[in-house]
């Protein structure tokens, strides 16, 4: 792993490049309310182990742990707060990316809060090849639909107290619109962060579940397969 900065409205931001010589996909990977963690990081050797490089986004420019996650939601209600604002900085994190991927295709996926970024990336229109939200927030950004040149998977619980049935019906029926390759996967019984082990408890509806995640990253490696 190498760090990669990069200065954004004042913002040091150090991303982190986990790279594997020779890839054909090159992973934009957005990380959780919490940001840059030990979580991103295993799941970008994982990645790594299948072939992909990965730059792990560090959107906040700086790294929070656990005691401080009412920082760390504070920083991600600000970025939420701005959505073009929001979208500004995720396509110069992926122009941060793209000399680092080469010739390879990008991929951008993200987890809870950076769910909702890589479906924003793919709602900017920008030319990637594909996108997977786990567990992300769905909410539409409220700017000027783009048509969706890219890809678009999206892993959901059903019980997600953060993301309704009706918000998923209706970013189904925002990407018909758009006119893109998507689909949407939903786990019955399974709410919020159930990739994440160390969500297990932090609240209701908020909890690991083994099986979705084995299943939505199954799912994932088709996806990037058919990418590739």
């Amino acid at each position: 792993m190498r760090e990669v900065a990069q200065d954004w409205d004042g913002k040091g931001l150090v991303h982190e490049w986990f790279a594997v010589p020779g890839a054909g996909t090159a992973i934009l990977l957005c990380p959780t309310v919490m940001g840059v963690s030990d979580l991103e990081r295993g799941f970008a050797r994982d990645l790594n182990g299948k072939g992909h490089s990965v730059l792990v986004a560090d959107l906040y420019g700086a790294r929070f742990n656990p005691d401080q996650r009412a920082d760390a939601r504070a920083a991600m209600d600000a970025l939420r707060g701005d959505r073009a604002g929001l979208r500004d900085l995720l396509l110069a994190v992926l122009d941060t990316l793209r000399p680092l991927a080469g010739e390879a295709k990008i991929v951008a996926i993200g987890f809870c809060f950076g769910g909702q970024c890589v479906l924003d990336l793919a709602r900017s229109g920008t030319d990637i090849a594909g996108v997977a939200s786990f567990h992300g927030l769905l909410d539409s950004p409220g700017l000027e639909p783009r048509p969706i040149a890219a890809r678009v998977i999206a892993f959901h619980g059903w019980d997600d107290p953060l993301a309704t049935p009706d918000s998923v019906v209706a970013l189904g029926e925002e990407l018909k619109v758009a006119g893109c390759d998507w689909q949407l996967h939903g786990f019955g019984g399974v709410g919020h962060a159930f990739t994440n082990p160390g969500a297990t408890g932090a609240m209701a509806g908020i909890k690991y579940d083994e099986a979705a995640a084995r299943r939505s990253w199954a799912s994932l490696d088709q996806f990037l397969g058919e990418i590739a």
